[in-house]
């Protein structure tokens, strides 16, 4: 996909992410969500820290180690829709800047094309909007053009995914199922 595709992709995606950020209830943040590991507000805090993240990788080409603990532990305080909120636009535009898809970037498994990452990080907010939605109860569904581009995204690296421990075992998709549905399926969600 061209650059202007991509940045459109990703901010839809971060978009769709946000509009589900807004609708968690007060009483909702400690519910679980199909990442097991994590509550509501985990996964919201692990999203906004991967937010955190892109200005200081994109914008101003930090490394991991210059970056180091700034971002670790609960980054959303009392106010964890505004922080989220805060860290999309910052994200957003960091990735729209000038030159900005031109960068390489370095990420914890070594330096990445900027292209790739964002193209990484559209496909995570794609399937942890999912991912909230069940969590808290709301529309599971996702735009077509987001669950594609997400699906073309992680098929190629999708099978080394289950063996490093942070994703599920792929579940078997239907044979007429749809990219949504393949997608989450390769994640390990049950749909």
């Amino acid at each position: 996909m061209d650059t202007e595709e991509l940045l459109r992709i990703h901010g839809e995606a971060i978009a769709l992410f946000g509009s589900r950020v807004r609708a968690v209830r007060d009483d909702q943040w400690d519910a679980p969500t199909p990442c097991t590991q994590w509550s509501v507000r985990d996964l919201v805090n692990h999203l906004t820290v991967e937010q955190l993240w892109v200005p200081r990788l994109v914008r101003d080409g930090a490394g991991i180690a210059e970056v180091g603990t700034e971002f670790d532990g609960d980054r959303l305080g009392d106010d964890p829709v505004g922080v989220w909120e805060r860290a999309a636009v910052a994200a957003v535009a960091a990735f729209s800047g000038p030159g900005a898809l031109d960068r390489t970037v370095q990420l914890s498994y070594g330096t990445s094309p900027a292209p790739a990452y964002c193209r990484q990080m559209m496909a995570d907010a794609v399937v942890h909007s999912w991912d909230l939605a069940r969590a808290i109860g709301a529309d599971e569904g996702l735009p077509g053009e987001l669950a594609t581009a997400a699906l073309r995204e992680v098929e190629p690296y999708a099978p080394g995914l289950g063996a490093s421990g942070l994703f599920a075992d792929p579940v078997e998709a239907p044979a007429d199922a749809d990219d949504r549905t393949k997608l989450l399926c390769l994640l390990g969600r049950r749909p």
